[in-house]
């Protein structure tokens, strides 16, 4: 009978209500931009099937589309606004690669034209200095992520800084487009970062540039937005345990903290200054929540804006500095941008969300709580369940993994969550030690212990499952991208008695051969989480799941980009090869799918429609 049932649930579970297909191909916006006048935004949208550059004038509410096919199919750099409001500049790589070429568009001719072109680079644009001479960007042309500048026009590329370790935020422009600001670590210690200004006319020369801000050595401070005097400048540090927003009097080299007493459990990082200077939005994340709060800059006094939880974020100042561009998503509501009015604490849809005829409360909210792992730590994580739990029936449930390590989940609407859980899924989304958004003690607990605490957290989190009754234990499946398709690799090696099946999406399986394979830059991340690959051999050894590869039991579904920079298809190839060589049958005891035209995932609808599909079909097959 038991059997008998099983075999009844699994039917159920895979018939659904909601259209995957219908839902991949629903309107998605991204990017959002705000012109230097506020009163017109540019964002991509894939409302024609595929990634285009959109413009709004906010005054009229005309939408036109700038691009026909010249825009990248997944959106991997923001969009940057010229001072006139004439151009923006965007960056396009080639299917997925990240190698960013610098393109303008007319905004009213449509007409784009190159700036900076270099197959072999990545080429990210931060802003146009304010009197319009030049683009700052960052690049890796020299080797190293470093910060460049250049001519509207093309002309004149100059490298701004030199430095041994990636420059990875910053090139914002002082007002009286002098100086940048930028942020580095010249410490030994990988965690450190520092803020520095450089003069925009000066040499290149690491010594040249100007430490300004260093709370503590071994935290994470860093500049962000000038204010509008150019005598003050917004500022992030984690110093206290927990990141908090303050503003560095340049004159004086002083900080004043926003926010009170720091809360470890709370954090809080600096954005964009109102035009007029009042007020500075700050981005607040608590419990898997994130929200605008705004600080006026003159008192401290705190101010709350009235939207539902989820994420709430404001992207940019509009009109005058009376409204606020905002992100907005729930759990069970897509996202949406829409315009937040000040005096009258209103929020207004711009792009709201489409459900086609898809009926909108199919979706299901999730339940923050707290799980406790091996070591009596408590883990924070995200249930979804579905809305209809009948008496007696027992589920199939999936632990999702983030990316990162330093990554987190959030309480917003997750297509791939809603897909598995309207098929009768259990989805459990664990935030595990090394995630962001608890603190910098959770964050740094996995650092040198990839697949150690983390795995054992995700272990515990298997336990949950199996002690809810409505989940059968005998069907339990992890699945993740990025480091989280390492994980899953990790866990069907390492521990192969936790999961019935997985499927690592962009993962990572062998340490040493990454470390070889990726850009400068992100070398340094993985020193950061691992150390160095000579000094710590044997851990990048042992924490590498091509040597347990003949552990795995489960059954195994590898999606990887072909493309793909960050975890490159040398990962799951490699892999692959090993499983044969072990004597695992290819379809049989895994499955290997590599993604054409695609990198580190992908906006695409066509290829998000793939992904989805795989992905439904392997779990209905093997759970």
């Amino acid at each position: 009978m038991a059997r008998k049932s099983a075999r009844s649930d699994q039917h159920n579970h895979q018939a659904g209500y909601i259209s995957l297909e219908e839902l991949a191909a629903l309107p998605s916006y991204y990017a959002p931009s705000a012109n230097y006048a506020g009163d017109g935004i540019v964002f991509y949208a894939d409302k024609s099937g595929r990634i285009e550059l959109y413009s709004l004038d906010l005054k009229t509410r005309e939408i036109r589309q700038l691009t026909y096919g010249e825009a990248p199919r997944s959106v991997r750099s923001n969009l940057c606004w010229s001072r006139d409001g004439r151009e923006v500049v965007f960056a396009k790589d080639n299917l997925g690669d990240e190698n960013h070429d610098l393109y303008a568009i007319n905004l009213q001719t449509r007409q784009t034209r190159p700036i900076l072109q270099d197959p072999s680079s990545q080429e990210y644009p931060i802003e146009f200095s304010p009197d319009g001479e030049w683009l700052s960007f960052l690049s890796n042309r020299s080797g190293q992520l470093n910060l460049w500048k250049i001519r509207p026009n093309g002309a004149d590329l100059t490298q701004v800084t030199d430095y041994p370790n990636p420059v990875l935020s910053g090139g914002n422009w002082s007002p009286d487009s002098k100086w940048l600001a930028f942020n580095v670590n010249q410490s030994e210690d990988l965690l450190n970062f520092d803020g520095y200004l450089v003069r925009a006319d000066g040499p290149t020369r690491p010594e040249d540039g100007k430490r300004v801000l260093r709370v503590r050595e071994g935290s994470d401070d860093q500049l962000g937005d000038w204010h509008p005097s150019g005598r003050q400048i917004a500022l992030t540090s984690d110093a206290t345990g927990v990141p908090r927003p303050g503003i560095l009097d340049l004159e004086s080299g002083k900080v004043r903290w926003l926010g009170g007493k720091a809360d470890g459990s709370i954090s809080e990082v600096s954005g964009r200054f109102s035009r007029n200077g009042r007020w500075l939005a700050c981005e607040r994340n608590f419990e898997a929540e994130q929200r605008t709060v705004l600080y006026e800059v003159a008192t401290g006094q705190r101010r709350e804006l009235k939207l539902p939880p989820g994420q709430s974020l404001a992207t940019d100042w509009l009109l005058g500095d009376g409204a606020l561009l905002i992100y907005l998503v729930t759990e069970d509501r897509r996202p949406e941008r829409g315009i937040y009015w000040l005096e009258t604490d209103h929020y207004e849809p711009l792009l709201p969300a489409e459900y086609g005829t898809l009926d909108p409360t199919r979706f299901v909210a999730g339940q923050h709580l707290y799980y406790s792992s091996y070591d009596k730590r408590d883990i924070p994580a995200i249930l979804y369940h579905p809305q209809e739990l009948p008496p007696g029936q027992k589920l199939p449930a999936i632990v999702i993994v983030h990316g990162g390590p330093t990554d987190q989940f959030f309480r917003v609407f997750d297509p791939f969550v809603q897909v598995l859980v309207d098929r009768g899924y259990v989805v459990f989304e664990p935030n595990v030690r090394g995630s962001t958004g608890y603190g910098v003690e959770f964050r740094d607990a996995a650092l040198h212990d990839w697949a150690g605490g983390d795995l054992e957290d995700v272990a515990a989190a298997a336990a949950y499952l199996k002690q809810l009754s409505y989940v059968d234990p005998e069907r339990l499946a992890i699945f993740g991208g990025s480091y989280g398709g390492y994980m899953t690799y990790a866990a069907l090696t390492r521990r192969p008695d936790l999961f019935k099946a997985g499927v690592a999406w962009a993962g990572i399986t062998d340490l040493p051969l990454l470390y070889e394979d990726v850009p400068v830059h992100f070398k340094y991340y993985l020193r950061q989480q691992l150390g160095d690959p000579q000094e710590k051999a044997e851990l990048w050894f042992d924490r590498s799941p091509i040597n347990f590869a003949q552990n795995m039991s489960g059954q195994l579904l590898m999606l990887q980009g072909e493309n793909d920079p960050r975890c490159p298809l040398t990962q799951a190839s490699r892999f692959r090869d090993r499983l044969l060589k072990l004597g695992y049958k290819e379809n049989q005891n895994f499955e290997y799918c590599v993604l054409s035209d695609e990198g580190h995932g992908s906006e695409d609808v066509e290829q998000k429609m793939r992904v989805y599909k795989l992905l439904v079909d392997f779990l209905a097959r093997k759970l």
